[in-house]
């Protein structure tokens, strides 16, 4: 979706996902664009091949086959002219963490797709890399649909441009009146993350993480403070002899643990950040990423944890009778 960057999507209402497209149509593109407000609207193809390497071994492909006439949704290019798409058995191969797989081809390179033959004339780079961690190839529509068996329909998505933001509520209002779907950009994203946190093991798996990490904290940072204070239990117990109130005593060990809550927030934090940049030395499409969203979630697991390890101490520091302590 990142990569091809359309306003607007018109695809199957049972489209769920990326890897579950369902053909649609010729007449719904006809349809599409004889709406008030469409500026242009052009087919997508989206399919999955099996391709033969030169030395005999198939590597699958994800195949992205672009309207004949505009190409939209071209990548960049880092070698080779995007023209060079129309000859004969042309494809482009994107240049990203998977291209090692086909062997790292350079321009001119043969292969095999469904008996056919392919010719790689062109290189590309795009914003974000594939999900599946299997390479991409684009070429034109009609090719794509000649080379990859499909069903009756092969028009996986339409890609609309609208004339203005205005005019994207009546063009969504009119594709649903033809039984299909239409998002923008941003709602697709959405609507594929979705599907994947609630439909797939992703989600359960990220929950799982995040929730032992938390309980793993909780549990060391408790068992540290409470260590911690029964080492200086002596010295709180003299604090409270010399006229030291409670409050103030809540209030140090709260003020200490949210202090070292922080420091280590903060360590997190910058250690996140660096093996990020790290891995994006040696994968320049790594996509992880340290949001705003993330940074509150984070600060306010650290307080809990902050909080708890606090409780905890405090419990014992308030009971102290400082006879006890310097009887002992």
């Amino acid at each position: 979706m990142t990569n091809t960057g359309a306003k607007l999507w018109v695809m199957d209402r049972a489209v769920t996902n990326v890897a579950s497209a369902f053909p649609m149509p010729d007449y719904v593109l006809d349809a599409v664009r004889s709406i008030d407000g469409v500026l242009f609207a052009v087919p997508l193809y989206s399919g999955v091949a099996l391709v033969r390497l030169t030395d005999g071994t198939y590597q699958p492909v994800s195949v992205l086959g672009l309207d004949d006439t505009s190409l939209l949704g071209r990548p960049e290019l880092i070698e080779g002219n995007i023209a060079d798409i129309y000859s004969e058995n042309g494809f482009v191969v994107v240049k990203d963490e998977e291209y090692s797989k086909l062997q790292s081809p350079s321009m001119g390179t043969e292969f095999e797709l469904n008996d056919n033959r392919g010719v790689i004339v062109g290189i590309a780079k795009v914003p974000a890399s594939g999900l599946f961690g299997i390479p991409t190839l684009y070429t034109t529509f009609s090719r794509a649909t000649q080379y990859i068996p499909s069903m009756r329909y092969t028009m996986s998505f339409i890609l609309v441009e609208p004339r203005d933001a205005s005019s994207i509520p009546h063009i969504q209002e009119e594709v649903r009146h033809l039984g299909y779907d239409v998002i923008t950009e941003q709602g697709l994203i959405d609507r594929i993350a979705n599907w994947y946190m609630r439909h797939t093991g992703m989600g359960t798996n990220l929950l799982m993480m995040t929730a032992i990490s938390f309980i793993v904290g909780l549990s060391i940072s408790g068992q540290t403070f409470y260590t911690f204070v029964l080492e200086n239990l002596d010295k709180f117990g003299a604090l409270k002899a010399i006229g030291a109130k409670g409050h103030e005593l809540v209030g140090m060990i709260f003020f200490q643990a949210g202090i070292t809550g922080l420091a280590g927030y903060g360590l997190g934090i910058g250690l996140c950040t660096v093996l990020i940049a790290v891995a994006r030395l040696w994968m320049p499409d790594y996509a992880s990423i340290v949001t705003f969203g993330n940074l509150g979630l984070a600060l306010g697991m650290v307080l809990i944890i902050s909080g708890f390890s606090g409780y905890i101490a405090v419990r014992k520091v308030l009971r102290i009778d400082p006879y006890d302590i310097f009887r002992g």
